[in-house]
């Protein structure tokens, strides 16, 4: 499946190591080829629970456009009826919702926002932002997008020692307007940069909001806001969140995912 350039396969049921079925499922010339497994299982607390396994054998918590496509799957491939959807992740349950190829869900609430964090990389002083949307997320403002070094300053950044143990994914953001943004994401697991990025495009656009560079970005009903975020796969992304008693909460992101093809692999 993909969502705005982000692509997965999508499981049930899997047993055994996982870790290491995703570093040979994910392989692009000797596997299926994809930035993310997702492995479905049941559960008594929500309609599915989501496993995500990054390229490298990692876990994470929380992928947001996977996530997206797991709804959509519900839909389509399990053929329930609700176009309502509960999921479970290690983040936390979160909330979807499908129209057709459209699938929005409800983030968890951000965490440990830190704003203006110096850091020296290629001998440079930068500052930076950090936010938890999930996963953890760098976000750094810069201009000219298409010609940073998204995958050498990215990994620069995403194993510096201000963030460790964890790492974090590394977020460039330009500010196009007051309600529009572009994104490119260097993502932990992946170790490179992707088509596009869920819980990254939510962290860019919360810290382009609260460092006041999206303040006039327009109300579409009280106290919610909505800001677009353009990929590198040139799909938007949408982002709405309320903002009061300067607090984030409600945080929602919508975009397109479909399912591009079913098959068997034969893991040996």
């Amino acid at each position: 499946m993909v969502a705005s350039g982000n692509d997965f396969v999508i499981v049930e049921n899997l047993a055994g190591n996982l870790s290491q079925f995703a570093k040979r499922i994910c392989q692009r010339k000797t596997g299926i080829g994809a930035d993310g497994l997702s492995v479905l299982e049941k559960t008594k607390h929500a309609d599915i629970r989501m496993r995500v396994f990054n390229p490298d054998g990692s876990e994470a918590a929380m992928c947001g456009n996977g996530a997206r496509c797991v709804a959509v799957y519900l839909s389509e491939i399990k053929k329930i009826k609700s176009k309502k959807f509960s999921i479970e992740t290690k983040a936390g349950e979160i909330l979807a919702q499908v129209n057709k190829n459209n699938a929005r869900i409800k983030m968890s609430h951000p965490q440990d926002i830190k704003l203006d964090i110096p850091i020296s990389v290629n001998y440079r002083d930068i500052k930076v932002s950090f936010i938890d949307t999930g996963v953890p997320h760098v976000c750094v403002f810069v201009q000219g997008l298409e010609r940073i070094d998204v995958a050498g300053i990215g990994r620069q950044i995403r194993f510096h020692k201000n963030f460790a143990p964890r790492g974090a994914n590394v977020n460039f953001i330009e500010q196009v307007d007051k309600d529009f943004i572009k994104v490119r994401t260097y993502e932990r697991g992946v170790e490179s940069e992707t088509l596009a990025c869920g819980t990254g495009s939510v962290a860019s656009s919360i810290i382009a909001f609260l460092k006041g560079k999206g303040a006039k970005v327009a109300k579409v009903k009280e106290r919610k806001f909505l800001i677009k975020v353009l990929t590198l796969s040139t799909d938007i992304l949408k982002i709405y969140f309320d903002f009061k008693n300067g607090r984030i909460s409600d945080v929602w992101l919508e975009g397109p995912a479909r399912i591009v093809y079913k098959g068997e692999y034969y893991y040996v």
